[in-house]
């Protein structure tokens, strides 16, 4: 720990001297040499490089404490009780659970009575409770939207009621006639859209399990599932799959378009903080990829002060102009016509699960090599239900 938290303050002091070094070598016209530049460059390399050793060990500190757990069997009861809990039913209980991983290791061939119960219309076996909700933690993981927007269970098609128009005050004098104003309500409908994702695992591994299969499968599982997910509530168009962030229908509103194709200024950035509404700014957080996150590092406020700030405290993002700021490959780099930089409460995106994800297993598709395919599923939807949410910073067009 407390050599990260050493880390964490030679990337400030080096980044501090980065900023330095520009401001005693740039010209008259405010800009550097070649020979400079290539200084520059090495310096903001070796700010990076620190963020990747920080990294790294946080990875390692959070290994090492998942290690160092104890593997005795910890006391679940009080003192003079009789030992006995609460029974689980369903595909909860232990029998269900066991059952699964019988199967998975034979390659299906000793089902027992006990998954019966969970075979769907296609010839799967539903993911005991336990592993349904391991892959839930590991889309949160994965999926940056996922941590930011709101989750809900639905069962059949969810409709939400949104507020189109609201009452207004107005004055009348004492007696006066009162004036009604109607109210109107608008509704969004949460569909159910397929993804799935299958692997192949060779039939030693299955017949050995010489390591945690079980985990390394649904893990997996859980990083395809989480990206394609990540892809489509950014950049989904709504047929298929879910209506994206950055959806031209939709999607957020757009905040402000830049005066040129290829840059950012600081204003534009801070014109887009002020293009959202106040009430939304409270829980608001930039969204934008690492290739713009490069360029908008270098950028200054109009008091010559940088807008990003490097996390000097472990578990804090990275903040632009105070903002949390997050980055996914999926957001759109920049170039003409690009929506490439989103600010908003995210939490006002809708993510609709529906059902359960399952397993079913292709045993026959790939006998001939040896190998056993496992197929994962899930159906979902994702909308935001308020466009003004979120405000979206766009690259200027090609001239007309």
């Amino acid at each position: 720990m407390d050599k990260i938290l050493e880390l964490r303050e030679k990337r400030n002091k080096a980044w501090e001297a980065t900023k330095a070094f520009v401001e005693t070598k740039k010209d008259k016209d405010g800009l550097l040499s070649e020979e400079d530049a290539k200084v520059y460059a090495e310096m903001e390399d070796k700010v990076k490089n620190f963020g990747i050793e920080i990294e790294r060990l946080e990875t390692m500190q959070q290994m090492e404490n998942e290690l160092s757990k104890p593997v005795n069997q910890p006391l679940t009861s009080r003192p003079m009780a009789d030992g006995k809990q609460a029974e689980k039913t369903g595909r909860a209980r232990d029998e269900y659970k066991e059952g699964m991983l019988q199967a998975f290791r034979s390659n299906f061939k000793q089902v027992s009575n006990v998954l019966q119960e969970g075979v769907d219309s296609a010839g799967g076996y539903l993911v005991p409770e336990e592993y349904d909700k391991r892959l839930i933690d590991g889309l949160t993981e994965e999926n940056v939207i996922r941590a930011l927007a709101t989750t809900i269970t639905t069962s059949g098609e969810h409709k939400i009621n949104i507020a189109a128009t609201k009452a207004a005050a107005s004055w009348i004098e004492e007696g006066g006639t009162l004036t009604f104003g109607d109210a109107t309500f608008d509704q969004i409908l949460m569909d159910a859209h397929k993804l799935h994702v299958a692997i192949k695992v060779t039939e030693e591994l299955l017949y050995d399990n010489a390591f945690n299969l079980e985990g390394y499968i649904i893990d997996q599982f859980a990083k395809a599932l989480g990206n394609a997910e990540e892809d489509a509530f950014l950049n989904g168009d709504g047929v298929g799959k879910p209506l994206g962030i950055f959806a031209a229908t939709g999607g957020g509103q757009i905040g402000i378009t830049t005066n040129t194709q290829s840059a950012i200024t600081a204003d534009e950035i801070i014109n887009l903080i002020y293009a959202l509404k106040r009430p939304y700014r409270k829980n608001a957080v930039f969204i934008t990829n690492d290739q713009t996150l490069s360029v908008i590092r270098k950028l200054k406020d109009g008091n010559g002060a940088y807008l990003w700030q490097p996390s000097l405290q472990q578990g804090e993002p990275d903040r632009l102009l105070g903002y949390q700021i997050q980055t996914s490959p999926y957001v759109p780099t920049i170039a003409a016509g690009q929506p490439v930089l989103a600010f908003g409460d995210f939490s006002y995106y809708n993510i609709g699960d529906r059902g359960t994800r399952s397993f079913a297993e292709l045993k026959e598709l790939f006998a001939g090599n040896g190998l056993v395919g496992f197929l994962a599923k899930e159906r979902v939807d994702g909308k935001l239900v308020l466009p003004e949410a979120i405000q979206i910073l766009k690259m200027k067009g090609t001239a007309s």
